[in-house]
C-alpha cells in the first residue's frame, strides 16, 4: 500500500501552511515506562529516550495525575500536509521566530507540523507565521 506524500516545495508549503492554534497550555515531562502504562488517557506524543520516555499533554491532565511540569507552550498547527522529506521548512519558520527572540520545540508528525511555543508568545509568533506565509 502506498503511502501518500506531502507538499515538498517550500515556497509553496510556506503560502499554504494555515497556522492555527489550540486552545488550552501543553506541558512536556518524562516519565518511567509504567507511570505512562498507568495513564487512563493517551498524552498528545510520547518519545522514547534512554533516560525516559517523554511526554507532551494537557497541563489539566498533567495536574489531575500528579505529573510535574516545567514551563507550559501553546501549541501552534501549521495544517499544510508537508511532506517529511521537505527541505528548508522548519528552518525558516524556527529562523523567523529565533529572530524575534521566541523560542519554538517542533513536532514534525506526518500530515502536520506542530509547534509550541510560550504562552505569552503565541499571538506574535501567529503573526509572524501568518506573515511569513503572505510575504512568499
Amino acid at each position: 500500500m502506498r503511502i501518500v506524500s506531502g507538499e515538498r516545495n517550500l515556497n509553496t508549503l510556506l503560502k499554504s501552511m494555515r497556522p492555527k492554534l489550540a486552545d488550552g497550555e501543553y506541558v512536556f515531562s518524562t516519565l518511567a515506562r509504567e507511570e505512562v502504562e498507568k495513564l487512563t488517557v493517551a498524552p498528545l506524543m510520547t518519545y522514547v529516550e534512554d533516560e525516559g520516555i517523554t511526554v507532551v499533554l494537557d497541563k489539566q491532565l498533567a495536574e489531575s495525575f500528579d505529573i510535574p511540569f516545567g514551563p507550559t507552550w501553546s501549541l501552534i498547527t501549521l495544517t499544510v500536509h508537508s511532506d517529511l522529506e521537505a527541505v528548508g521548512f522548519i528552518a525558516r519558520m524556527s529562523t523567523e521566530l529565533a529572530n524575534a527572540g521566541i523560542s519554538v520545540n517542533v513536532v514534525s508528525a506526518y500530515y502536520h507540523d506542530h509547534l509550541f511555543v510560550p504562552p505569552d508568545k503565541a499571538e506574535q509568533a501567529m503573526k509572524i507565521l501568518k506573515g511569513l506565509s503572505e510575504t512568499e
